[in-house]
């Protein structure tokens, strides 16, 4: 069985040995270097890779990807698609031959897609970019996807959970270019609507909160957008957006309809507890982190953020519970926060002193710092 990795950069030198270290396992290794001005393409071919050179004009992820895929030796059998600031853990190869069964189209494998300041795993969802070789091509030119071309049903995926793969981005990068990206992708198919949620949500990032609003209500207004973990995520980056527009009691509304969307998910139960932080309602903080607290089932999509399965949601009810005047069931969540997050230096300061608040000492120099989330 031939294993190809495939991929394109542009002036990543810094992340060239490691990746190609980490892609060892393959046959073959084919990147597209679509216009680097350092040594990243000297690197990658000092280190066995097959490098070719070509500048994607305009530019689009999806034609970049294409064309690496174009590299790839046509006797490959299993084609995988990785970028370079990714790293798999040793011993993907094997994992993957010995679940790739044949007629297999495409494997599911873990993805680590962000790290917290102490190491831990943060946004964690499962990628499918490990394909077979024919009938697969990538559409859209930013959030691209790998799509089945061939005839009749796309063949099935295999799920791989022991095949990792981690996400060590440069923090400098720029995003610039997909706001314009996703313009133009749902200028191109309008009844996308997974690219019509991630216009709305990029409008967020970007402080246009009107054109969030409005992108996110024409999403969900289209018929085929039934997902309702999209549909949850598109009802609180509108709630997000009303609080940053000045009207709580409308982000209240949708953030309880996000709840209702998707009451599986953590993160819209956990939007509304800090939004009752910031107005002290602590009752409130209480039942919506409870609320969040009795999902134990951690989804694999995208929409799964860090913080509700970190130390959040404990942090949050420690001080609900201290400003209610019950310092043992603080303390309580404030272990629980640590155990979460063991070198975070102001968990440690509130399970210090609610320490000696119950044990009897003054409580006139505790202070509760803000929340990891502000």
């Amino acid at each position: 069985m031939k294993v190809s990795v495939y991929a394109i950069c542009k002036n990543e030198e810094t992340f060239a040995r490691r990746w190609m270290e980490s892609m060892s396992e393959a046959d073959e290794v084919v990147v597209l270097d679509t216009g680097s001005s350092d040594h990243t393409a000297e690197i990658l071919q000092e280190l066995g890779a097959k490098v070719t050179k070509d500048a994607i004009i305009p530019w689009r992820f999806d034609t970049a990807r294409n064309r690496s895929l174009d590299l790839v030796s046509m006797d490959t059998d299993i084609c995988v698609c990785t970028d370079l600031d990714e790293v798999f853990h040793p011993g993907w190869r094997k994992l993957l031959e010995d679940a790739w069964q044949p007629g297999t189209g495409q494997a599911s494998y873990r993805y680590t897609w962000s790290f917290n300041s102490d190491g831990s795993e943060g946004v964690v969802f499962w990628c499918q970019k490990i394909h077979a070789r024919k009938n697969y091509r990538w559409t859209h030119p930013v959030h691209e996807v790998l799509t089945w071309v061939g005839p009749g049903a796309a063949k099935p995926i295999v799920t791989i959970d022991r095949i990792q793969l981690d996400h060590h981005p440069d923090p400098n990068k720029s995003r610039g270019q997909y706001l314009p990206l996703l313009e133009l992708s749902v200028k191109e198919d309008p009844n996308d609507d997974r690219n019509v949620h991630y216009l709305g949500r990029e409008y967020f990032f970007y402080h246009r909160w009107e054109e969030c609003i409005a992108t996110l209500m024409h999403h969900l207004s289209m018929p085929t957008a039934t997902w309702k973990d999209e549909r949850s995520a598109s009802m609180r980056y509108i709630a997000k957006s009303c609080l940053m527009l000045g009207d709580s009691q409308q982000a209240r509304n949708w953030y309880l309809q996000a709840i209702a969307e998707a009451p599986h998910l953590r993160e819209p139960y956990m939007d509304l507890a800090q939004m009752l932080y910031e107005s002290q309602e602590w009752d409130g903080v209480l039942y919506f982190t409870e609320c969040a607290l009795s999902i134990t089932q951690r989804p694999r999509s995208y929409i799964c953020e860090a913080a509700p399965w970190g130390s959040l949601p404990h942090d949050l009810r420690c001080m609900a519970f201290y400003h209610t005047g019950r310092p043992l069931q603080a303390l309580e969540e404030a272990r629980l926060a640590l155990t979460l997050e063991p070198e975070n230096s102001r968990l440690q300061g509130n399970v210090t002193l609610l320490e000696q608040i119950n044990s009897g000492g003054s409580s006139q120099s505790f202070q509760f710092l803000t929340t990891s989330q502000e």
